[in-house]
Parts: structure tokens; C-alpha cells; sequence
């Protein structure tokens, strides 16, 4: 079955860096377009960043631009979310997906001084 498993959250700084990870499983990763969500306490999932199925285009929500960087492993399953500058706002549960095939149990990010 489909899985997403998603590692490498935890609490930083304001002005931190985070690594996230995700490990898919149950379908042809190569093929598919990734994403990472995110969603904060009492607010709705949002879109925080996509890459094409080969890696070669990416697109990211407006907050995070210039600070988040997606990237991806095809030879591994695994798709990326390098985070620098982190921000107090930036503290949600993330998740990745492969477009409607479901979601993982997420990772949590909390930034606070």
C-alpha cells in the first residue's frame, strides 16, 4: 500500500535550519509530482512546495520562497524540504504526499526561541 513516512522535524530557533525527509513506498515514485503540505494548529493544510516528477521544476507558496528548498531522490523514494531562516510562523506539523494518494503521519517543526 501506499506509505509516506516523514522524518527530521523538531525545535530550532528562530533563524534555524531543518532538514526534512520522506520516505514513499507503494507506488511508482519516479512518475509522480511531490509535495510537502503543512498545517498549524487550528488552521487548514496548506501547500507549501512542489517538484515535478523528475525534478527539474519546482514551485513553492509565497512564505516560504527563497528560504524553503524541495528537492528529491528519485533512486531512493525519498523527496526533500531543506528549511533555513526558519520562522516562529513557520511552526506546523508537515506532511508530504504524492497527489491524492494519501498522507503520512507528518513530522513536527516548532520554532520558538
Amino acid at each position: 500500500q501506499v506509505q509516506f513516512v516523514e522524518s527530521g522535524g523538531g525545535l530550532v530557533q528562530p533563524g534555524g535550519s531543518l532538514r526534512l525527509s520522506c520516505a514513499a513506498s507503494g507506488f511508482l515514485f519516479s512518475s509522480r509530482a511531490m509535495a510537502w503540505y503543512r498545517q498549524a494548529p487550528g488552521k487548514e493544510r496548506e501547500l507549501v512546495a512542489q517538484i515535478s516528477y523528475n525534478g527539474r521544476s519546482t514551485d513553492y507558496t509565497g512564505s516560504v520562497k527563497g528560504r524553503f528548498t524541495i528537492s528529491r531522490a528519485n533512486a531512493e523514494n525519498t523527496v526533500y524540504l531543506q528549511m533555513n531562516n526558519l520562522k516562529p510562523e513557520d511552526t506546523a506539523v508537515y506532511y508530504c504526499t504524492a497527489f491524492g494518494l494519501g498522507w503520512g503521519q507528518g513530522t513536527q517543526v516548532t520554532v520558538s526561541s
